[in-house]
């Protein structure tokens, strides 16, 4: 209870920051108010185009997340298997974790449309982060447990269980914590780039076009919620699966 109640506290601080800034600034055009952004919001929200937008992204983004993180755990067990992989994977990694954003979407739409630039990017975000916290955490397994399964004869699916997914859990928890999030900011900018029709990257340069700085701090504060939701959503999977296959 009192954690919330902090992280309430430090919501409502920022908030009030922002107003007064706002106020000190006094042009809606430059900096809207919090006041002006939640009216706006809820302008939006009936609109069955507001509805479409953020189904049409979050789909999008959620679809390249997941093939991003099924890839990035294959190649993390080929790499910790095999050194062979280990090196072949090694410069893919490292090139997709070292490009810009900006650089990838503009190659990208060369090869394909725009209504799909989001699901690449943000299959090429999740890719390395899920990869190399999946590594690690193969890495960091303690050879012992190994050892004593086989002296034990433990059947292979209680070894799997209890020793390997056990142990590779919070690796996976927090790969799938950091990457959803940046595959939301990595897949809306694609979109702002790309500007497929129907997406939140769109109505954010459409914003940006015609000055409408209300509208550009609506549609941000949606893509933090929904941000925030999606991964709250992909956590609570993790762990209701983990508990229950850790009960077989």
């Amino acid at each position: 209870m009192k954690k919330r109640l902090t992280a309430i506290g430090a919501v409502l601080f920022w908030l009030v920051v922002w107003q007064l800034a706002a106020v000190a600034v006094n042009s809606s055009l430059l900096l809207a108010s919090p006041v002006e952004v939640v009216r706006r919001l809820i302008e939006l929200v009936p609109d069955m185009k507001f509805l479409g937008s953020v189904l049409f992204t979050t789909g999008r983004i959620m679809l390249g997340a997941l093939l991003g993180t099924v890839t990035g755990i294959v190649f993390a067990v080929l790499a910790g298997r095999f050194v062979f992989f280990e090196k072949l994977f090694a410069p893919l990694i490292t090139a997709v974790k070292a490009v810009p954003v900006a650089s990838f979407t503009i190659l990208a739409l060369i090869w394909i449309t725009s209504s799909g630039l989001s699901v690449l990017i943000t299959f090429l975000i999740a890719l390395p982060v899920v990869y190399s916290n999946i590594f690690e955490g193969i890495r960091a397994l303690d050879p012992e447990l190994t050892v004593m399964a086989r002296v034990f004869r433990i059947p292979p699916f209680k070894r799997l269980v209890g020793i390997y997914f056990s142990q590779m859990m919070p690796y996976f928890r927090a790969a799938v914590k950091l990457a959803v999030g940046l595959c939301w900011k990595s897949g809306v900018a694609a979109e702002v780039i790309g500007t497929p029709r129907g997406s939140i990257g769109e109505k954010l340069y459409a914003s940006k076009i015609y000055l409408e700085t209300a509208d550009l701090f609506a549609w941000t504060l949606v893509v933090i919620l929904l941000s925030l939701v999606t991964e709250k959503l992909f956590i609570f999977i993790i762990d209701m699966a983990a508990r229950r296959i850790g009960k077989l």
